[in-house]
């Protein structure tokens, strides 16, 4: 086995992809989900078919207890505290900034920004604790660069993982264990095209590289920012998006 990898929120999806990738490149894997336990168990399946190891457990990420509940569960799985951990878990809303209601900001703050502290937390203190030089990546967005209209929570909740991202890079450097992010552009998942069936069309149209992503794209950073020979890369934020997010409002044809 490679080691011992974590990700939260990956019974669907980019999470999905991840696990799948973890498992395939070795790693013993053990993923969150909330609520999910039919989708989790596929997953779960998909993996043992492969040969692979992993373990799914329920775990709202937002929840300080149960994260730790969660992580000691999974290191129990694996025998050791984690090399890796990403922070997956993520949900957003859709509403305009005066129409959305306090409750659905606290909801997706608390799962996606509170949720990346608090399993980064509970993962470096077990790496810190066990001398183990861990990699830890965090899940942006587009967003984390742009505006994002009636998804300012989401927005929101994104801009702040980069800022934590950078701060939790400078200290947990001295222990080894290094902080990155991945921004992904437009993604081509289940959720996605359930929102918008021309999704994969309209912005293969304007990502420079005239296509829309995979999860397979966004394993394969996420694998790499994991990996020995990203040992000297930490605090940065990688875009996967096709070039997407590098171009400027721009009138004329390209």
């Amino acid at each position: 086995m490679t080691g011992f990898a974590v990700v939260t929120g990956g019974s669907s999806g980019i999470g999905r992809g991840l696990v799948l990738a973890f498992a395939a490149a070795g790693y013993r894997v053990a993923f969150s989900h909330f609520e999910a336990a039919d989708a989790a168990g596929t997953v779960l399946a998909e993996v043992e078919a492969a040969g692979g190891a992993a373990v799914a457990l329920s775990c709202d990420a937002g929840d300080g207890a149960a994260v730790e509940q969660f992580f000691d569960e999974a290191c129990a799985f694996a025998g050791a505290a984690p090399d890796v951990l990403v922070n997956n878990a993520g949900i957003q809303t859709w509403a305009p900034l005066l129409e959305l209601s306090e409750a659905a900001w606290n909801r997706v703050i608390r799962t996606n920004l509170t949720g990346t502290f608090l399993n980064t937390q509970a993962a470096a203190r077990r790496m810190k604790d066990q001398g183990i030089a861990g990699a830890i990546v965090n899940i942006g967005s587009g967003c984390n660069k742009l505006a994002f209209p009636r998804l300012v929570d989401y927005t929101a909740s994104k801009g702040g993982i980069e800022q934590f991202t950078k701060v939790a890079a400078v200290e947990l450097g001295p222990d080894g264990i290094r902080v990155n992010c991945v921004a992904p552009g437009a993604v081509v998942t289940e959720r996605t095209l359930a929102e918008a069936p021309d999704y994969e069309e309209s912005w293969g149209r304007i990502t420079p590289l005239r296509r829309a992503g995979t999860p397979d794209d966004i394993a394969a950073a996420v694998l790499f920012l994991a990996s020995k020979q990203a040992g000297f890369i930490t605090g940065q934020t990688i875009w996967v998006d096709g070039g997407l997010f590098s171009q400027p409002q721009w009138p004329y044809p390209v």
